[in-house]
């Protein structure tokens, strides 16, 4: 009766580990689901499939050729209206996500973020996206959707950290200079605080403050619009020319970042180039095919179980009773 009772258990309280695995350097039984709150809305999955089959070519070249996403279940929320096209799942579901669609975590903030609690090159718990942001409506603030995707699904599968601080954006370098937190330094731009009143808005140049001797508050990096310099995917992934992560030849390790504090000033590619998925794997020659996708929704399942209490059934049967429930053979 012990595997009865943890089996049962197990089935209860569900499980929120990832089932993606590595396969010939593509990605399989990735999981996207749509919370039940989120309205219907089709675009939302057209817009995924889109927003994935971009990210993979970027995961890809970002990754000198070693990994793109091969097969991708999209989950659709039993609430949503059934269509011929939607199979049924078998073990997807919402707990077991690799990315969430749901409404904002803090009303009107459509930031994605990972679900990220961990220690530096350990798998985070899920990526959140937003509807708005899958739609399309925050590119000006968050930039190309299937970038973002490679920024949080490095948080999310090799446990490395942003290379900026919202609470220390800059940092006195040795240089003597002020300089702000980000990687690599080649990233260049202009550091300026930007007010507004009424309906004008000016740029001013940043004062120091005394006391801290860095900029004040409100100051802030603006990169400038044409760059050259190719890294880092964890700093700002918008910026066109960002292509890589920073590695060990461009990391700067002056930066008061959260990829210098978490991972004791690694860089980003030193901490996925000791990942099991880098260990397993060799660059591709070939280009990878784009992904494959399919939609799933859950359908309403009517269980009924029928107790035989003429002591037939031993214990040994019981056990392998619902061992075959939860493993989906259906002979009984």
């Amino acid at each position: 009766l012990g595997l009865v009772f943890l089996l049962l258990l197990y089935l209860l309280q569900g499980s929120n580990s990832t089932f993606v695995k590595l396969n010939d350097n593509g990605y399989e039984d990735v999981i996207i689901a749509i919370d039940p709150s989120v309205p219907e809305d089709e675009n939302i999955t057209e817009q995924l499939k889109e927003i994935v089959t971009t990210a993979s070519t970027y995961l890809f070249e970002a990754t000198q050729k070693r990994f793109f996403f091969k097969n991708v279940s999209i989950l659709i929320p039993e609430s949503w209206e059934d269509s011929l096209q939607y199979k049924r799942p078998t073990y997807e579901s919402y707990t077991h996500a690799d990315v969430r669609v749901a409404p904002p975590t803090i009303s009107g903030r459509d930031e994605p973020y990972t679900k990220q609690f961990t220690e530096c090159g350990e798998k985070a718990e899920y990526i959140h996206f937003t509807p708005d942001f899958v739609l399309g409506k925050k590119l000006n603030e968050y930039g190309p959707p299937g970038r973002l995707l490679v920024h949080e699904w490095a948080h999310l599968r090799w446990g490395v950290f942003d290379e900026y601080n919202e609470d220390q954006p800059f940092y006195s370098a040795k240089s003597k200079k002020i300089e702000a937190t980000r990687c690599s330094t080649g990233i260049s731009g202009l550091n300026r605080v930007y007010t507004c009143q009424g309906d004008s808005c000016v740029f001013r140049a940043c004062r120091t403050n005394s006391t801290t001797k860095l900029y004040e508050k409100d100051c802030q990096f603006f990169p400038d619009e044409v760059q050259t310099e190719k890294a880092s995917i964890m700093f700002m992934q918008s910026i066109d020319s960002v292509v890589e992560f920073c590695n060990e030849k461009n990391h700067n390790q002056e930066a008061p970042s959260l990829q210098n504090i978490k991972c004791d000033y690694r860089s980003t590619w030193e901490v996925i180039s000791n990942s099991e998925d880098f260990k397993n794997s060799t660059p591709m020659e070939t280009s990878p095919p784009p992904p494959v996708f399919s939609l799933l929704r859950p359908r309403e399942r009517i269980v009924c179980l029928v107790l035989d209490k003429s002591g037939s059934m031993s214990v040994s049967t019981w056990d392998h009773f619902f061992l075959d429930i939860a493993t989906g053979v259906t002979g009984y």
